[in-house]
């Protein structure tokens, strides 16, 4: 059993926090740089250019690539041999995001109370999943997730009739209903099975999923690429003016289901699709 103490994960969350905020993940920039190449419109390429010179800005400016910098969401994978120290898990978290929000001068964007509308003024709740792993160290990852694409997200309770041409569909109908709201090009989550509220995580975790990835079954990395074309033809291009490249990648992740269901998520991610790991 090796003992961790809960100041260590506040600690990489702060930092986490910041890092996310202010450093594009590699493999989101290069899918961005491949889209400049692939957009067939001189104005999607314009503004491809444009938001290149955006990513550059904030690396040289050290100040955060989108001015939404999102609720927190952190996902901690738990080793089984892990016993935390010091006090609650999940205060060491809030503890982290509170810190690092501040500390950075990154915005605050949550509110105390959905319908009271109080801000926080640290950030704090964060959303946290926390999963069990083998062995004895923490990996956490910190997903800030701005509300312009997370509002454009969406799901549907499909039956075990749909084809596979209906679950392609009614994820490209989810995009086309977003438009250029959630700062396209787009990175697309899909959940598909579980139960109501698994199927949303799947398509969360989704987005955390390296863009270079192919799903590891053959017959979801060939769904994936066809849910991108469907959405790509959708033609909202970049930022919405129009264009061939209205995603950068729609990475599927699935689990079992009941016989009588087929759950299907939807969450979309901006182009600055965020989201910093480390090993505690």
């Amino acid at each position: 059993m090796r003992e961790v103490p809960v100041s260590q994960v506040s600690e990489t969350v702060a930092r986490l926090c910041i890092e996310a905020n202010k450093k594009l993940p590699a493999d989101v920039e290069t899918r961005i740089r491949w889209g400049c190449v692939a957009e067939r419109s001189p104005l999607g390429k314009t503004i491809m250019d444009d938001l290149l010179c955006n990513l550059d800005a904030a690396r040289e400016m050290d100040i955060p690539i989108c001015q939404d910098t999102g609720m927190a969401v952190v996902f901690l994978e738990i080793g089984q041999e892990v016993h935390f120290t010091g006090g609650r898990i999940t205060d060491a978290v809030n503890i982290g995001v509170a810190k690092g929000y501040t500390d950075g001068l990154l915005r605050c964007s949550v509110v105390s109370d959905p319908l009271k509308r109080v801000n926080t003024g640290n950030n704090t709740p964060a959303v946290i999943h926390m999963t069990l792993t083998e062995g004895d160290q923490v990996k956490v990852t910190v997903a800030p997730k701005g509300f312009g694409s997370e509002n454009m997200s969406g799901m549907k309770m499909l039956t075990p009739a749909a084809s596979r041409q209906d679950v392609i569909t009614s994820v490209a109908e989810i995009v086309q209903r977003a438009g250029g709201n959630p700062c396209p090009p787009m990175v697309i989550g899909v959940g598909l099975g579980g139960d109501f509220e698994l199927c949303a995580l799947l398509a969360k975790r989704a987005l955390c999923r390296s863009l270079d990835s192919r799903h590891p079954d053959e017959d979801y990395a060939l769904l994936e690429e066809e849910m991108l074309e469907a959405v790509n033809q959708t033609g909202i291009g970049p930022q919405g003016f129009g264009g061939t490249v209205t995603a950068l990648k729609v990475n599927v992740e699935t689990f079992a289901t009941h016989i009588a269901g087929l759950p299907l998520a939807v969450n979309i991610g901006c182009h600055v699709t965020r989201h910093a790991s480390a090993i505690v």
